[in-house]
């Protein structure tokens, strides 16, 4: 009998492997395309973390990267400065808090530290033609001086003290409490020779105005202009654009909009114009509309960009000759390089995938991180003229696939288009056909367009399913009406459309109809909760940090005030899925971290609590149940130390083996 060949295997095939695979994160480029530097995270030694390390990347595309940082302390924020040294951020071993800059020369050279922060610092923003940077570190507000800052936070660690007295609005932020200490900019010379090399603070009592904030340094490093949210009654608070002058540090107002909410800004590279993003304040009627703003320091003026685009712009960066600004939009499940210039936006690449962390240098390149569902981010160069994209190697290849990436689409009740990635395995066929998992995305303003590490369905395809990633209403990428469709109205259109393209999935002949599964997490959990009180068509429904009661969700999430914007009582009560939990029937696998402010995990308790007493499948009178809870304590709303990532896949890959498939598949002995 003849030999089989062996069935080739991926990194999708073990989760240890996965979870071991480097990851690229961040990019930074020379002013001039000199040079372009990756963040690369890898798995520490213990496997319980990952480390970040510094590459220089070959900006010609022919020799491997070399690696520049070796520590086992993480190099992180790097920036490249106009004489090509490169700037990054590094945590002291010895405190938790404390993180030093420290600088590469481009010339050659050790690494060695050119400022140090007793606190955390973010964001290093680097002069295009200066030897000067900024970047934000965190300030008590009774410290009026950087001694007596380090006194007050040694004074809390020593004695252990955690309490904050609030005054104000936010309280926390995703995963961590806000407070005492608050978002400061500080200012910093690269200059080796430079008379003071230490960090100089530029604001003063900001309070909780810089938090969230994003900035940019002006090309000669004289002024700053940042966002600063305006202080207001919950929904009423907004961010406005303020230019801070380095040398005298005053500041002043730019632009003031009372509709709308102001950030990313980017300064030509003459200094005479600002290029931000307007989001206006949404309405429990009317969803948000985001539009690139440009305003002009000669006559003080705000013109809208692209007055006649419908896409919404992100990360706005100028162009090399400073005439347009680049800007990343989502597009029909991708997310584009655009160039903004004379009023409209032209498409630059043209490729399947989505771009960030966008750099224009004075060469005329272009460099960025490109991304699909076929391959994780990673550096390349873009020919602004006509879109060619050229891979920068890294020395790692692009993981080989357990599968094949197809498109479907279809049309809903309403006559608009949906349309969605299908994942599915290559062996998929009608004389194979293959399960189906419906996997709706989180946000609600998002799209299914780019490569996660987190949320990734080709360890689904691994195990035999195909993998349904849909954009319903609320999505971006479809204009502002398709948006519209949905806002207020999350159990209407985003569920019948949801249902629709699973129809057309559940059509195709290489899918078994009759064994599928509905999962989301967020946004993504909240549909998986409203599914699982309005249809028995699925086996398994996964709820992974799901919205469950809204009327208890909103006041309790840690951005309030933007749901208020949206959730009037009368959304809350027409859209909340636990006035459902009776109708309930198929078995849940809910999922919740701790530390999530985001979704606070009152959602889940709550959930879990319903579903073991109203639900259609209630605990029998053992308390035993279909339904199950992993809940992780020290976890935030992703679930992002790797060996809980791997117990994520674990449980739900049982559960669903379990109710879809008919099997059953040993937990990890790491659960207990």
């Amino acid at each position: 009998m003849p030999t089989m060949p062996p069935v080739p295997t991926t990194i999708f095939d073990d989760l240890d492997d996965y979870v071991a695979a480097p990851r690229v994160t961040d990019l930074a480029v020379a002013p001039n395309g000199s040079r372009a530097i990756v963040a690369l995270s890898q798995l520490a030694s213990d496997k319980t973390s990952y480390v970040s390390a510094l590459w220089d990347i070959d900006v010609a595309g022919t020799r491997p990267a070399q690696r520049l940082t070796w520590s086992d302390d993480a190099a992180t924020g790097p920036a490249v400065t106009a004489t090509g040294d490169l700037l990054f951020l590094r945590r002291k071993s010895s405190d938790d808090e404390a993180l030093s800059v420290w600088t590469l020369p481009g010339s050659g050279g050790e690494a060695h530290v050119l400022a140090t922060r007793g606190a955390s610092c973010t964001g290093i923003r680097a002069a295009l033609s200066a030897d000067s940077f900024v970047l934000a570190s965190d300030v008590h507000p009774s410290a009026d001086t950087e001694a007596e800052d380090d006194r007050i936070r040694l004074l809390r660690n020593e004695r252990k003290v955690g309490a904050i007295l609030h005054t104000g609005y936010p309280i926390r932020h995703w995963d961590h409490d806000l407070g005492p200490a608050t978002p400061h900019l500080f200012t910093g010379r690269t200059s080796h020779e430079a008379a003071d090399p230490q960090l100089r603070r530029i604001t003063a009592r900001a309070e909780s105005a810089l938090h969230e904030a994003s900035y940019a340094l002006s090309p000669d490093g004289s002024f700053v202009v940042t966002t600063w949210t305006v202080p207001g009654v919950l929904a009423a608070s907004r961010t406005v654009l303020v230019r801070i002058d380095i040398a005298s540090s005053t500041s002043t107002i730019l632009v003031d909009d009372d509709a709308a909410d102001l950030g990313s800004p980017a300064i030509s590279p003459d200094g005479t114009h600002v290029a931000f993003l307007r989001e206006s304040l949404s309405t429990p009627e009317d969803a948000p509309r985001t539009t690139l703003q440009l305003y002009s320091f000669g006559d003080g003026t705000v013109t809208d960009a692209a007055p006649g685009w419908d896409l919404w712009p992100a990360a706005p960066t100028f162009s090399a000759d400073g005439c347009g600004v680049l800007v990343v939009a989502d597009e029909n499940g991708r997310a584009p390089i655009f160039e903004v210039r004379d009023g409209t936006a032209r498409r630059i690449t043209h490729t399947d995938s989505a771009y960030s962390h966008v750099h224009a240098t004075s060469d005329g390149s272009i460099f960025a991180l490109e991304a699909s569902y076929l391959q994780p981010p990673h550096p390349v160069r873009i020919d602004a003229a006509t879109g060619a994209v050229t891979s920068l190697p890294l020395g790692e290849d692009a993981p080989q696939l357990p599968g094949v990436l197809t498109e479907i689409d279809t049309t809903a009740a309403d006559g608009r288009g949906v349309r969605a990635w299908l994942a599915q395995p290559s062996e998929a066929s009608e004389s194979a056909r293959v399960p189906l998992v419906l996997w709706v995305h989180g946000g609600p303003l998002a799209s299914w367009n780019t490569w996660s590490w987190r949320w990734n369905p080709w360890l689904l395809v691994a195990k035999g399913y195909a993998v349904l990633l849909p954009d319903p209403a609320l999505s971006t990428g479809y204009g502002q009406d398709f948006v519209q469709r949905g806002w207020g109205r999350w159990g209407k259109e985003p569920f019948t459309d949801l249902m629709a393209i699973t129809d057309a999935a559940c059509a195709l002949p290489q899918i078994d109809e009759s064994r599928t599964a509905a999962m989301g997490g967020s946004f993504g959990g909240y549909m998986a909760n409203w599914i699982a009180g309005h249809t028995d068509r699925f086996d398994a429904i996964v709820s992974h940090a799901g919205l469950w009661a809204l009327d208890q969700f909103g006041p309790t999430t840690d951005v309030a005030y933007y749901w208020q914007r949206e959730m009037s009582p009368e959304m809350a009560v027409e859209n909340s899925p636990h006035l459902f939990v009776a109708d309930i029937s198929t078995p849940m696998l809910v999922i919740h971290g701790d530390k999530d402010y985001r979704v606070p995990v009152g959602e889940g308790v709550r959930l879990w609590f319903e579903l073991l007493s109203e639900s259609g499948l209630p605990a029998d009178d053992e308390g035993k149940t279909d339904h199950r809870f992993l809940l992780y304590p020290s976890e935030n709303h992703w679930v992002l130390a790797p060996e809980h990532a791997k117990i994520w896949y674990q449980v739900v890959f049982a559960f669903l083996s379990e109710h879809v498939l008919g099997e059953t598949v040993a937990l990890p002995e790491t659960l207990g």
